[in-house]
């Protein structure tokens, strides 16, 4: 859902990229890569990458890039409704610019020519991922920790490291250690948690989060774990549920595991770039999930003996996807325990767990289906394995 400026208090239909009707595909590919460019160059571009649209109309040097985008800037707030866990009032989270930009370029004139696939579109937001990537792991890239701090309101006092000068580039502090709250559910054993810091949506089957949220065409469980869909593993993912952690730029991004497991095997899964945010994987027909470059680990649930499948995405300007504590084949994990990281960019994890092993918690139930994201912390219930599955 997105927000009409003028209108604050009512959700409208999401603002199409035809809202920029003077800017070619062209003035938005060089926009794109005109902020990736000023990422290597100017200490404060986070701000301006990640700066809520409105915002950017006194931002003169992105006007001479895409025409009209100051007219969108002044009329429209672009982004989404999310709801803090435990409120029932959503607020609205902006959408970055480079999001924005990446809608543009795989929406615009969508009615008129065939652009989802278009190789030079997906050869281009691949291309300033990489770069993104290769900028903030330079050690320059440490002048843009303080803006993206004041950006992001971010409290430094929870990270392990809370001296910035620490970091030795911008990649570092993104993907900062941080403490967990996984110890509030140590006396229930079938308590599930959250993976990460993230924007959440569950959905009991996949029949369930296709209908309601997730409307590529291709999205189904051969797809998202690149197998046969005659093949064991999908078998035993059949009317599998759902969880979706999404991670948005400012968010903690190192990731969890949600149950007590045993890790098993891995695959990497080479794909497309596309943005992971909501009015994209809302779009019917675009296919962001299943088309993604991913990496996907399989955990063996220690207390059902049931394999788990854990599909971490990457998504525009996200440099890449690093695994940690699910390295090796056999390593027993407890609730909580880190599995990995993304490097820049917002990201998305998705959770698989086979038929009736996980009842989700009534609250997340509720607001998926409204649908809104929740904001969820890391180590905080998401749900509980059912008794009769343990038994």
């Amino acid at each position: 859902m997105s927000l009409h400026h003028s209108n604050v208090d009512k959700p409208v239909d999401p603002i199409k990229p035809d809202s920029l009707p003077e800017a070619s595909h062209e003035d938005v590919a060089k926009g794109l890569a005109a902020i990736v460019d000023h990422s290597a160059q100017e200490p404060n571009i986070v701000s301006h990458i990640h700066a809520p649209l409105h915002s950017l109309a006194q931002a003169h040097w992105i006007h001479k890039f895409i025409p009209g985008i100051q007219k969108l800037a002044v009329e429209y707030h672009c982004g989404n409704y999310v709801v803090v866990r435990g409120s029932s009032e959503p607020f609205f989270e902006t959408m970055p610019l480079y999001a924005r930009l990446g809608m543009h370029l795989l929406f615009y004139g969508k009615e008129q020519v065939r652009i989802l696939g278009n190789k030079r579109v997906d050869e281009l937001l691949r291309e300033q991922s990489i770069k993104q990537g290769k900028i903030f792991d330079d050690p320059k890239s440490v002048q843009s920790i303080p803006s993206f701090i004041e950006t992001y309101s971010i409290q430094t006092e929870e990270l392990l490291e809370p001296d910035i000068s620490k970091y030795r580039n911008f990649n570092e502090f993104f993907y900062r250690q941080a403490t967990i709250s996984s110890k509030q559910n140590e006396d229930d054993k079938n308590v599930v948690i959250s993976a990460a810091d993230c924007r959440l949506t569950v959905y009991a089957s996949v029949d369930l989060a296709k209908a309601i949220w997730v409307k590529g065409q291709n999205f189904n469980i051969p797809n998202l774990l690149n197998r046969p869909a005659d093949s064991p593993v999908v078998a035993s993912f059949q009317n599998a549920s759902l969880a979706i952690f999404r991670l948005a730029p400012a968010d903690y991004h190192r990731f969890h595991s949600p149950i007590d497991c045993e890790v098993g095997d891995f695959e990497y899964v080479g794909g497309q770039y596309y943005t992971v945010n909501p009015q994209a994987v809302n779009e019917t027909g675009f296919d962001v999930f299943t088309a993604n470059t991913r990496s996907i680990l399989y955990l063996k649930h220690i207390p059902t003996g049931k394999l788990v499948a854990y599909v971490a995405i990457g998504a525009l300007l996200v440099g890449s996807i690093v695994w940690t504590g699910g390295k090796q084949k056999g390593t027993v994990l407890k609730r909580g325990d880190e599995l990995g990281y993304f490097a820049y960019g917002g990201s998305t994890i998705v959770v698989i767990f086979p038929k009736e092993v996980i009842e989700f918690d009534k609250d997340l139930v509720s607001n998926s289906e409204r649908p809104i994201e929740t904001l969820v912390k890391v180590g905080y219930s998401i749900g509980k394995v059912r008794t009769e599955v343990v038994e």
